[in-house]
């Protein structure tokens, strides 16, 4: 029977169901002790598909977790189980030579998805491997032997609150943990943010890995995407709260429709900087590189009010990726690719960020102003609510939004402040998913109410996603050992 070598002081609920899932595998295990990492989802609460762009985004890492146990193995091989997986029809046991993670690791490889067209229920383990591959490349792994890995995770997949980061910043620290490295939050979440980019595929921004790595339990994890400025937690008012309703429309980082408003989000600022006469050299199958003191190369940093007056109605609607090649060259972008036969909503896609920053600006501030007087705070709890519709809003103008997110938060807004709630929004890549819900700490009926209601038009009944939990970087990485050894 497996257990704790050492009792670390208070642990999260859900350890003592991971402890049960291990038993129950104990038989996958070898003699050697696990190692074990544990990373929490997160719900993005305002900023989203802006961190690419340079916004401050503010994010709430959940109570739901995935933890990862690790263990040394004799075999050359990265060997990883994962029960819930079959439930999903992907492989839940997968084995892959050591020597082919190692390949991407040197260079010989870019990427593992070529070698796994024709095995996509695998797809799932390339956030693990894709680990192994950034830990490789940055600290040389010892030679010899290999992995086994054993993922637990409460944190619902395609749901839009990070099940993905939650499965890479766990891997890292339980590898670390393993390998005895000593690894930063911040450091943690840019290998992590590495393997989904360059292995998975995924162009994701910085701010899922931040927040499941550095996040506090019950504090908005405060970052500006530049590329990773922490810029402190903030504690939710006692008065308000904030909820997570899952709109049962599966969403896709990788998705098309993220991958191109990213897209016209970077043609955006390459037309702006033009426009404005920065500096630009473009280097053939490379990023282009712009010296930009003015907005140190993000949409965030452009003011609305210089948009609008300056640079907006000079952007086109729509582009065609070959019209906006030959005139521009390419984007600053180091994770897309402009497609030359696709047509890219450009100036939506470029406005989104810079109004999000500033809303979300907005949001903080209010945030940190909290009158004592009641009629006033009741006024502040009502223009935050306001700041979340409006960037739902944005978000649909993208293309981003789902019949799904759009009814719940229409049902939030209709029940509105009279049964305590203020406001509601699409969160993270957007395209379905979860929807973040903020309200007085007593809502929770009125929430519940919502998913009633949700269930009674779509037939899908939400998942309430509530509570909040710490970041992995201030959990410490548990070792488990057999009973008797």
């Amino acid at each position: 029977m497996w257990q704790l070598e050492q009792t670390p002081g208070p642990v999260p609920a859900d350890l003592a169901q991971f402890l049960a899932v291990v038993n129950a595998q104990a038989a996958y295990f070898g003699p050697c002790p696990l190692y074990v990492g544990r990373a929490p989802g997160r719900l993005d609460l305002m900023g989203g598909i802006a961190d690419y762009s340079g916004s401050l985004v503010l994010e709430l890492p959940l109570a739901l977790a995935t933890y990862v146990a690790v263990q040394a193995i004799p075999e050359s091989i990265f060997e990883i189980f994962s029960p819930e997986v079959e439930a999903t029809g992907d492989e839940p046991l997968v084995r892959w030579p050591l020597s082919a993670l190692a390949a991407v690791a040197s260079g010989e490889a870019t990427s593992l998805e070529a070698r796994l067209e024709t095995t996509p229920g695998q797809s799932w383990v390339n956030y693990a491997a894709g680990v192994w591959v950034m830990l490789q490349r940055a600290y040389e792994l010892p030679s010899g032997g290999g992995v086994r890995l054993l993922v637990h995770s409460q944190v619902p997949a395609g749901k839009g609150v990070s099940s993905s980061a939650a499965l890479e910043v766990a891997t890292l620290k339980a590898l670390a943990g393993l390998y005895s490295l000593d690894i930063s939050g911040k450091e943690a979440a840019i290998l992590c943010q590495k393997a989904e980019n360059t292995i998975v595929g995924a162009p994701c921004g910085i701010m899922d890995q931040m927040t499941v790595a550095c996040g506090q339990a019950d504090h908005l994890l405060a970052l500006r995407c530049q590329p990773a400025q922490l810029e402190g937690n903030l504690q939710l008012p006692s008065g308000l709260a904030v909820w997570g309703l899952d709109s049962g429309i599966r969403h896709a980082v990788n998705g098309s429709d993220y991958s191109s408003v990213r897209i016209g989000a970077f043609m955006g600022y390459r037309m702006v900087a033009g426009l404005a006469g920065l500096k630009a050299e473009n280097q053939a199958g490379q990023p282009v590189r712009i010296e930009d003191p003015t907005w140190q190369g993000y949409l965030a940093n452009l003011a609305p009010s210089l948009w609008e007056n300056t640079y907006r109605d000079l952007i086109p609607v729509q582009l065609r990726g070959q019209d906006f090649l030959d005139k521009w060259g390419g984007t600053t972008d180091a994770v897309t690719r402009v497609d030359p036969t696709r047509t890219y909503a450009v100036r939506q896609s470029a406005a989104h960020p810079i109004y999000e920053n500033h809303r979300v600006e907005l949001f903080r501030a209010l945030l940190d102003s909290q009158s004592t007087s009641e009629a006033l705070k009741e006024q502040q709890y009502r223009l935050l609510g306001e700041l979340m519709y409006q960037s739902h809003l944005s978000y649909s103008r993208c293309g981003l939004g789902s019949s799904g997110t759009d009814r719940l938060v229409e049902l939030v807004r209709l029940a509105g402040p009279a049964v305590g709630l203020y406001g509601a929004k699409i969160t993270g890549g957007g395209s379905g998913g979860t929807v973040a819900v903020l309200g007085r700490g007593d809502a929770s009926a009125a929430v519940q109410e919502i998913a009633n209601r949700y269930a009674g038009d779509t037939g899908y009944s939400p998942q309430i996603m509530g509570g909040s939990s710490p970041g992995a970087m201030h959990y410490p990485t548990l070792r488990l050992v057999e009973l008797g050894t």
